[in-house]
C-alpha cells in the first residue's frame, strides 16, 4: 500500500472511531416514523444549596493572591478597678491598657478547567435540532464550579486538608452528649431538655460574649421536625417550638434554623469519620464576617472560544477560592451523634 492509500485508510479509521464516539455520547439515537422528539432537554439534577445563606461569602477581595492574612486584635490590661486613683496619696503612676495582635493566614486555591469542540462535533450535534453542544458544555463546566465551591464551603477540600469547611473546622468544640439521637425521634421530654440546653452550652463555649444567630440541622432530621411537639400541644410542631425558643432567648427575630444535607453522616463520612461519619449540627454566627467567612477572590470567569486552526475551538474558565474559616472558633459549637 502506497503512502496515499495509507493516509486514506487512516482517515477512514479515524472517522469510524469518531463516529463510534458520537454514538456512545448520545448524538445518535434510534428513532422510527412514530418517534416524537421533545424540544426541551432533561438535565441532570444535583443537591444544591447556596453557601451565602449559611455564612458570609466575600467575593472579589484580594484577587490573585496565594493567601489571605486576617489580623485579630486582643485587649490587654489589669482589672478595671486597678485604674482607680487615690486622691492625696501621691500616686502619680497610672495603669496601662494595651492591645496585642496576631494574624490568621488562609490558603487561596486557584482553579481552572477548559471545554472544547470541533466543527464535526458542532455540526453533528446541531442535527438533533433541540440541543446546543456549546451551551451544554458551558452549563456542565459552571455546574462543576458551583458544586465544587458548595462542597468546599461545608466540608472542605478532598485533597488539601488545610482548606476547611463550615462543618470541619479545627479548634471548634464538638458536644457529643446533648444531642445523642435525631431530634425528630425524641420524646417531648427529651426534646424539651435538648432545646433548653442548646443555648447554655453555646453561651459557656463562647464565654458569655455573643449569641448565635444560626442553627444548622442535618436535612434527614430537619425534615422530620414537622411532627407535633407533644400530644398535649398537637398544633405546635417541633420545628416551631425550637425556632421560637431560639428567637426569643437570643432576642433575634431573624434567627435561622436551616437544613443541611452535608450534616448527614452519609454525606460527610469521608471527613467526619472512618466509614461511619457523624450527624453534625452547628450553632454559630452566620452574619458576622469577623466570626467566620469564605472568600472568593476571583469569581468564575471565562475566556472567549478561540482556535489556532479554525477547526478546533477551546475556552478556559478560572477562579480562586478559600475554604470557610472560623476566625473566632469559640463562636462555633458542634453537636454530634452517630445514630
Amino acid at each position: 500500500m502506497n503512502l496515499k492509500d495509507r493516509l486514506i485508510q487512516n482517515s477512514i479509521e479515524a472517522l469510524e472511531v469518531r463516529a463510534k464516539e458520537l454514538r456512545n455520547s448520545g448524538y445518535e439515537i434510534d428513532i422510527t416514523s412514530l418517534t416524537g422528539i421533545k424540544q426541551k432537554v432533561t438535565s441532570q439534577k444535583f443537591y444544591e444549596v447556596q453557601p451565602s445563606l449559611y455564612m458570609p461569602v466575600v467575593v472579589g477581595d484580594n484577587p490573585f493572591s496565594t493567601e489571605i492574612s486576617t489580623y485579630r486584635d486582643f485587649a490587654t490590661g489589669n482589672d478595671f478597678e486597678s485604674g482607680d486613683i487615690e486622691q492625696g496619696s501621691g500616686n502619680g503612676k497610672l495603669e496601662t491598657v494595651d492591645t496585642m495582635i496576631d494574624n490568621v493566614k488562609v490558603k487561596v486555591k486557584s482553579w481552572g478547567k477548559k471545554i472544547n469542540y470541533n466543527i464535526i462535533d458542532l455540526n453533528t450535534a446541531s442535527k438533533s435540532g433541540n440541543w446546543s453542544l456549546i451551551e451544554s458544555k458551558e452549563k456542565s463546566r459552571i455546574k462543576n464550579w458551583q458544586l465544587g465551591i458548595q462542597r468546599i464551603a461545608f466540608l472542605g477540600h478532598k485533597i488539601d486538608t488545610g482548606v476547611l469547611g463550615l462543618l470541619t473546622q479545627t479548634g471548634v468544640t464538638a458536644n457529643t452528649t446533648l444531642i445523642d439521637k435525631f431530634l425528630k425521634d425524641m420524646t417531648a421530654t427529651e426534646f424539651t431538655a435538648v432545646v433548653g440546653g442548646i443555648l447554655p452550652a453555646y453561651n459557656t463555649n463562647a464565654q458569655n460574649t455573643v449569641m448565635p444567630d444560626t442553627f444548622v440541622i442535618p436535612t434527614s432530621d430537619f425534615l422530620g421536625l414537622g411532627v407535633p411537639y407533644s400530644e398535649d400541644y398537637p398544633m405546635i410542631s417541633k420545628l416551631d417550638y425550637l425556632t421560637n425558643m431560639l428567637k426569643q432567648a437570643t432576642g433575634n427575630p431573624n434567627f435561622k434554623v436551616l437544613p443541611l444535607a452535608y450534616g448527614n453522616k452519609a454525606r460527610n463520612a469521608d471527613v467526619l469519620g472512618s466509614g461511619s461519619g457523624l450527624n453534625r449540627y452547628a450553632l454559630y454566627r452566620s452574619n458576622d464576617e469577623e466570626s467566620l467567612r469564605m472568600d472568593i477572590p476571583v469569581d468564575f470567569t471565562t475566556t472567549i472560544f478561540d482556535t489556532f486552526n479554525n477547526f478546533e475551538y477551546e475556552s478556559v474558565a478560572y477562579g480562586q477560592y478559600t475554604g470557610c474559616k472560623a476566625y473566632r472558633p469559640r463562636e462555633v459549637l458542634y453537636f454530634d451523634h452517630s445514630e
